[in-house]
C-alpha cells in the first residue's frame, strides 16, 4: 500500500512537470513560434501599424533615427501619468530631429476611444494602433507601459518597464547621447 502511495506521488510530480514544461513554453512563445520576449543587443523586429487616420508607419522607415517604441493603454494608470512628459519630449524636438516616438495602443477598441482619450491627454506625436496584439506578442509585451529604445542602427538598447518621466535629466542626457553616436 505504501508503495502504491509513493508512485502515486511520483506520478503526480512527473505529470506536473511536463504541464510546467508545456505551459512555460506555451506562454513564452507567441503565435508565430517566436520566442518572447525580445532582448537588448538584438535587432528590433519590423512592424507596420496604423494611426487613427489611416496614417501607415513602419519601424524600418525610421532607421537612422532614434525611437522610442511605447506599448500603452488608455485604462492603464501608469500610462496616463507618463503621456505628460512623452508629449513634452516629443514637442521639445529632443536631438534636433533624430528622435522618434511611436505610441503603440494595445486596445482592439482603441481607435473608437483615441478621441475621447485626447481630449484629457494631448499629444503631437503618433498613435497607432495594434487592434490584433501582433506587435504586442511580437515584443513579447504583457506589462504596461513598456517602451523600447531603438537606435539609430535598429538595435534595442533600452527596455523600460513600467511608467517613467521622460522629461528626467538623466533620461534627456541618455536620449541626447543616442542621437549623437
Amino acid at each position: 500500500m505504501r508503495n502504491l502511495g509513493i508512485g502515486l506521488v511520483l506520478l503526480a510530480l512527473v505529470f506536473s512537470g511536463v504541464v510546467g514544461m508545456y505551459l512555460a513554453d506555451y506562454l513564452n512563445t507567441t503565435d508565430s513560434g517566436q520566442a518572447a520576449p525580445i532582448e537588448i543587443g538584438q535587432t528590433a523586429p519590423d512592424f507596420e501599424l496604423y494611426d487613427k487616420a489611416g496614417k501607415g508607419y513602419s519601424l524600418s522607415s525610421l532607421r537612422g533615427k532614434v525611437v522610442l517604441v511605447n506599448f500603452w493603454a488608455t485604462w492603464c494608470p501608469p500610462c496616463r501619468a507618463e503621456m505628460p512628459s512623452m508629449e513634452e519630449l516629443y514637442k521639445n524636438n529632443i536631438g534636433g530631429g533624430k528622435l522618434e516616438l511611436l505610441a503603440i495602443n494595445v486596445e482592439s477598441e482603441g481607435p473608437g476611444i483615441i478621441d475621447e482619450f485626447s481630449k484629457e491627454y494631448p499629444h503631437s506625436f503618433p498613435v497607432v494602433f495594434d487592434l490584433n496584439a501582433e506587435v504586442q506578442n511580437k515584443y513579447g509585451v504583457f506589462k504596461f507601459p513598456e517602451t523600447f529604445i531603438i537606435d539609430k542602427k535598429g538595435i534595442i538598447v533600452e527596455r523600460v518597464i513600467g511608467a517613467i518621466d521622460w522629461t528626467a535629466p538623466d533620461v534627456l542626457t541618455y536620449l541626447n547621447k543616442l542621437t549623437q553616436e
